[in-house]
């Protein structure tokens, strides 16, 4: 089995438009999370959300053919080729080279966008004949394959929130395996689209709080859902060798992947964590190593009541009912981007490792008894970082679990 490291690192969120400007400001806990500015917030449950801010694709015309979610995504994937220093072509074999983009709702803007052009001119003669394109999740992946010539394998992920952490740990195994060479790999999120929003607040997922301060609680007593974020996070995966014998900067290594369904509900988590525990193990299995060695686990935390207490639990299981383990949910910065969120939290991981910084959960006021990990409130932390897992749970029961270690030849 192939060794897979990690060569680069782009990064579009709510905190910084970079992978670099991101990381610094989720180290001193900025807060990218305020009133939602993309459309009228009349009858709204939500208000607020993680938007990208400054944001503008360098191609403009390019930019009248690409949803949000694409533009977000070939930017992240632009910063992070260029990071790796890769070329197709030149040190890269082509058909060896591939792509593994997850999103959860894909290009919902333009599809909301055409379908009410259609609506108010009672006919479909004027809806977008790039509409499909536009919208259909795979061509996050296919888009930044024609961007970088990437003529291997080209994969949609599509698990909802735990798209952009599967993503990474599929392409993972495809490079393990001996099948590619490299893999840009993460995920995209658009999802300010007024139904797609309005649709997460009258199933009561997302916080009703219009303070920016307590509305993404993660682990909070008082956490009454999650708020929606927007931006993109890819990494280049390669195969050891070959970044070596090219002479690539090595930021870590992806040592382990989990890949588990709770087949318990469409929404809500297994009570019991049982489904996320065992995938957590699977990766700490695959990564040939015990719970005692994972230094700091980042959690999908994303702020709900159910999803807060029943991955405490499931870290219970795993680490044990006294585990002093630190866990921290950067969310609680960026709010919950979907299918993109697993990739830029596996950023802020590899990031960790290097600064040698644990990230911390802010808005954490109110100490939940069912939540009693240790959970880093409010002030981040310098502490020498060897190994670290990352979590993501999504609608339907998906979990995808990572575990990235400091590199060592």
């Amino acid at each position: 089995m192939k060794r897979v490291v990690i060569t680069g690192m782009g990064a579009v969120t709510p905190v910084g438009n970079t992978a670099g400007e991101s990381w610094e400001n989720i180290k001193n806990g900025v807060n990218g999370i305020d009133r939602i500015t993309h459309f009228d917030l009349e009858d709204q449950k939500c208000v607020m959300g993680g938007e990208v801010k400054n944001f503008e694709f360098p191609d403009k015309r390019a930019a009248k053919r690409l949803d949000p979610t694409s533009q977000f995504a070939i930017v992240a994937a632009h910063e992070a080729v260029a990071d790796s220093g890769i070329v197709s072509g030149e040190n890269v074999e082509p058909t060896r080279f591939g792509v593994y983009g997850g999103s959860g709702i894909g290009g919902i803007q333009t599809l909301e966008g055409q379908i009410r052009k259609a609506e108010n001119r009672q006919d479909c003669k004027h809806v977008s004949a790039l509409m499909i394109p536009m919208t259909i999740s795979n061509l996050i992946a296919g888009n930044i394959a024609i961007e970088f010539a990437a003529k291997g394998p080209c994969i949609g992920v599509v698990t909802a929130c735990a798209a952009g952490t599967q993503a990474i740990g599929e392409a993972y195994r495809n490079i393990k395996d001996g099948y590619s060479d490299v893999i840009i790999a993460g995920g995209a999120e658009a999802a300010f689209a007024p139904a797609c929003f309005a649709g997460f607040g009258t199933m009561k997922a997302t916080s009703t709080s219009t303070d920016k301060d307590r509305c993404s609680t993660p682990f909070d007593a008082e956490r009454d859902g999650f708020i929606m974020g927007e931006g993109a996070g890819f990494v280049v995966l390669e195969e050891l060798e070959h970044a070596l014998e090219r002479g690539a900067h090595i930021y870590g290594e992806l040592a382990g992947y989990g890949s588990t369904c709770d087949a318990y509900h469409v929404t809500m988590p297994e009570p019991d964590g049982s489904g996320a525990a065992n995938c957590m193990q699977l990766a700490l299995d695959e990564a040939g190593i015990s719970s005692d060695e994972i230094d700091y686990i980042n959690a999908h935390g994303t702020g709900t009541p159910y999803n807060d207490e029943f991955e405490t639990k499931a870290i219970k299981m795993v680490f044990g009912e006294d585990t002093k383990v630190p866990v921290s949910s950067t969310k609680s910065m960026t709010g919950h981007l979907l299918g993109a969120a697993g990739a830029i939290e596996g950023i802020f991981c590899v990031q960790a490792i290097n600064d040698g910084f644990i990230p911390p959960t802010i808005n954490l006021r109110v100490p939940d008894p069912k939540c009693d990990l240790d959970y880093v409130p409010n002030e981040g932390r310098s502490r020498e970082l060897k190994c670290v897992m990352s979590n993501s749970f999504g609608f339907g029961g998906h979990n995808g679990s990572i575990v990235i270690k400091k590199f060592a030849e």
